[in-house]
């Protein structure tokens, strides 16, 4: 016997409230549980009170409210969690029924629960989620995958809740099979990570680099997001660096210089490692965060280890340096990302629409911006693009900011302030631009110790020579392989 509610959401943290309330402003009515029936309560007696949302206190009540096929999402934490919601559910579900994870989950994870719940019968969608507490209740960037079969189901309720595009396209579209929504999510976060970390480099060029003041800086990012860095987060930033706290002073000179992470963007180095893309930003911002976790031996060392001067002796046209050095090391980070996606698409055969995953990012989502609807038109000009650096904008862009990129990151090495996203960009572009790297050499040193071979520009490709160095290694060589 089936309900009346469109569809049940469990765990009711503030991402699960604010979803159910977007729902139900769609015209959705939508079952909610929670573990602690506490949470349930005091939601559909405050902010859900007189809306289209039931509350219920058990998992078989909240199964028995539901329409058919059941559409349950669970918003709970990523792991072991999501698994034990999932056994759960099982016993009160039925073939077709659909099972929705709107968390931060691993994408592996998702393709295994994905295989897993099919062989149930059941469908299951792995669906990424992004804008945070505001995202998710006034509109999102949705990026669902799993069972293909699972969409067309959930497509009217997420496709009405996600953010639009001026002309009133969805930021929500379907990804891709089994893990393709949370890979192109945690793909989202580690691009979020490259960003938070490129704007951090430049607020600390301005304030210990220029010595600027926290207007002076608010200033200046508030004139940047009126142009083609215009995003959301150089648009909070200009915001935190205006707020003051109860006594006046700027609140951002309070917060402990320790970052947190959650691990979407470890786990994206750690996915660009196994499928051997440079993703060296995003690598850098995500050690950045280690290091600034060292807090304690920064202090002590900061008493012993010495360096120069950090106050910059520039002009005032180094803060338009500033913003194309930003800018630049921006496409960099996409680039980045981008290949990575376009690794996994090869390997999981997902048929990935580049353009249309900037699309779903070019609203609701942490990392929204305009620069992302330049992705989007590189896409459609040459859906077969290899590389974001190739497209005519961006390889004009990079060209006409280079020679600013470049001063900016030798400056800050000249007065010792670490840039180190600023920087490994700039480095990844002039590896990618060299037809010819040193690692002929590499690959030489690795024959001389080892006899792990190499390959000759005068043969063919996928033939491999071994050298005896030394004129007594043996002819015996180790075998030929990619880690």
């Amino acid at each position: 016997m089936s309900g009346n509610a469109d569809i049940g959401l469990i765990g009711l943290a503030v991402m699960g409230q604010n979803l159910v309330l977007n729902m139900s402003d769609h015209g959705y009515t939508v079952a909610v549980f929670n573990r602690t029936t506490s949470k349930v309560d005091a939601f559909v007696n405050g902010e859900a009170q007189g809306r289209s949302i039931i509350g219920t206190r058990s998992i078989e009540e909240l199964t028995a409210a539901l329409k058919l096929p059941r559409r349950v999402m669970i918003m709970v934490q990523a792991g072991p969690a999501v698994d034990a919601v999932i056994e759960q559910l099982l016993p009160h579900l039925e073939p077709g029924d659909i099972v929705i994870d709107g968390g931060n989950s691993n994408y592996q994870d998702t393709a295994r629960r994905t295989d897993y719940l099919e062989s149930r019968g059941l469908l299951f969608a792995g669906v990424g989620v992004s804008g945070g507490e505001e995202g998710a209740r006034h509109g999102p960037s949705i990026m669902p995958g799993g069972s293909p079969d699972a969409w067309p189901h959930i497509k009217p309720i997420f496709q009405a809740i996600a953010a639009k595009v001026a002309d009133g396209t969805p930021c929500c579209d379907w990804v891709g099979s089994n893990g393709a929504g949370h890979f192109v999510k945690m793909v989202h976060n580690g691009i979020e990570y490259g960003d938070m970390q490129l704007i951090t480099e430049a607020y600390h060029l301005m304030k210990v680099g220029l010595g600027l003041s926290h207007d002076e800086m608010s200033t200046v990012f508030k004139k940047w997001n009126s142009g083609h860095l215009d995003s959301y987060l150089i648009e909070i930033t200009g915001n935190i660096l205006a707020y003051r706290d109860q006594d006046g002073t700027p609140i951002v000179e309070k917060i402990l210089d320790s970052a947190g992470q959650k691990g979407t963007g470890k786990w994206t180095v750690s996915t660009a490692l196994d499928q051997g893309i440079p993703l060296t930003l995003i690598g850098e911002a995500v050690f950045s965060r280690f290091l600034s976790a060292l807090k304690d031996e920064r202090v002590e060392a900061s008493k012993i280890l010495s360096g120069p001067s950090e106050r910059m002796d520039v002009d005032g046209s180094f803060l338009d340096d500033i913003a194309s050095a930003l800018y630049a090391s921006k496409i960099v980070s996409y680039t980045q990302g981008y290949m990575l996606m376009r690794a996994a698409d090869v390997q999981y055969k997902w048929d990935l629409n580049y353009g249309g995953v900037a699309l779903m990012w070019r609203e609701g989502c942490i990392i929204r911006s305009a620069f992302l609807e330049k992705i989007t038109q590189a896409y459609a000009n040459n859906p077969g693009l290899v590389n974001l650096l190739l497209d005519d904008y961006f390889r004009e862009q990079v060209d006409s900011a280079q020679a600013a990129w470049r001063r900016v990151v030798a400056k800050a090495v000249t007065y010792g302030i670490p840039v180190p996203a600023m920087s490994s960009a700039l480095a990844f572009y002039d590896g990618y631009r060299h037809a010819q790297l040193p690692a002929n050499l590499l690959q030489a040193q690795r024959d001389y110790f080892g006899a792990h071979t190499y390959e000759r520009v005068d043969e063919p490709r996928g033939e491999y020579f071994h050298t005896d160095w030394t004129g007594h290694g043996g002819a015996v060589t180790a075998s030929t392989y990619k880690a």
